[in-house]
């Protein structure tokens, strides 16, 4: 579906599994944002080597507890503590929960708004800042006091070169753990879009096509795909392999290639057994959806992108980053040094702090605390956004 057949890290996997069970077996661990789609697969990476402790922690309850379901339904039980609070790692009841149920080791966030379109108005902007940045802080302090380990916490590749909202949220939570990282050792993974996820175009496929509705999809946009479990692979393997202030992210070669939107979803009818038949608007794919259905052919609408915040491509890292390609056959690790402008961060933070005890605040305000935080961001505003599309 995404075009290859073979696991992107299993090499790496193989050769490091004996050094990552032993480092999970003797460990505990908690899991933040762990009912999501990445936090998941790192659930099951961590569960299925059998900790001492794995504690999950995320807002969803539904998803909590098919978090719990999928892992008895496959992995079954271990020996170790593995329960799973459904609180918010913001709250009061979070902070209460690492002082009685601590020290935990290894701490991971998987939290995050991840979305593109949720650069759309100033309050889901502000949400975004708290969830991908203050939280981040809140919770590595959290960590640190605790007696943590490492914290491991998960960015993008959206970060390397900013263009969207997202993007640069976590470029900037990446700036405020450079400084964490003086007090506590963090490490960080950047990787590419994770193959049918939760709210993600291709997730969106299975949903169209069991509500039997047509499938629409950018044609001029291509992107990496890795699958859940490598996500997982990937931020374990960081958080217990990766050195202070790295940020692992998957290497460029045959195995990972560029795709387009429009080309997967003619793989995925072709593979359900529909031949896909192009619309030239909306409308007619929405009109002609039963009748084209019914002769096995599925209405697709394919458009060049014109929203906010969408990248023509996805880049791991930027040419002023300090590599090292040697270390692992399929990762690449991002290395850098505590480099930071105090005087910046902490405005950041005033500002920010300022504009939530307003009544309200726009978005232009957000983009411009941005901007000095990131005077190369280079955000583009075209008015239109992905929730004005199908």
């Amino acid at each position: 579906m995404i075009g290859r057949s073979e696991p992107l890290f299993n090499d790496d996997i193989i050769q490091h599994n004996d050094e990552l069970s032993r480092l999970v077996s003797s460990g505990r661990f908690l899991v933040i944002g762990g009912a999501g789609s990445i936090g998941q697969a790192v659930t099951r990476e961590i569960f299925k080597r059998e900790p001492k402790t794995l504690h999950v922690v995320d807002i969803s309850e539904n998803n909590m507890v098919e978090l719990v379901r999928d892992i008895r339904s496959t992995l079954g039980y271990i020996d170790g503590d593995f329960r799973t609070f459904a609180i918010d790692c913001g709250s009061r009841e979070f902070e209460a929960l690492i002082v009685a149920e601590g020290p935990y080791d290894y701490v991971l966030n998987l939290s995050a708004l991840k979305h593109v379109r949720s650069e759309k108005d100033p309050y889901t902007l502000m949400r975004m800042i708290e969830v991908n940045i203050f939280n981040t802080v809140k919770t590595t302090g959290l960590a640190r006091n605790g007696g943590a380990r490492k914290y491991f916490c998960v960015s993008t590749d959206k970060a390397a070169n900013p263009v969207n909202m997202m993007g640069a949220s976590k470029r900037i939570m990446e700036m405020f753990l450079m400084r964490e990282s003086l007090t506590l050792p963090v490490s960080m993974a950047r990787f590419a879009n994770v193959a049918f996820s939760d709210g993600s175009l291709l997730h969106g496929f299975n949903q169209r096509f069991a509500k039997r509705q047509p499938i629409s999809a950018p044609n001029d946009v291509r992107r990496y795909f890795v699958t859940p479990q490598e996500s997982g692979e990937l931020c374990l393997m960081s958080c217990l392999l990766g050195e202070n202030r790295d940020i692992f992210f998957p290497k460029l070669s045959e195995k990972l290639h560029l795709i387009s939107f429009s080309d997967i979803a003619v793989r995925y009818l072709r593979q359900l057994g529909y031949e896909p038949y192009e619309c030239a608007s909306e409308d007619e794919a929405r009109e002609r959806a039963e009748e084209l259905i019914l002769k096995k052919q599925w209405p697709c609408y394919f458009f060049k992108s014109d929203t906010t915040g969408e990248k023509d491509f996805e880049e791991f890292f930027t040419d002023k980053e300090d590599l090292n390609m040697n270390r692992f056959e399929s990762i690449g690790i991002i290395r850098n040094k505590p480099e930071f402008d105090v005087d910046k961060l902490d405005a950041f933070i005033q500002s920010t702090t300022e504009m939530k005890t307003q009544d309200i605040w726009s978005k232009a305000d957000i983009i411009s605390l941005f901007f000095d935080l990131l005077p190369d961001f280079a955000h583009k505003e075209t008015g239109k956004y992905l929730d004005q599309r199908m």
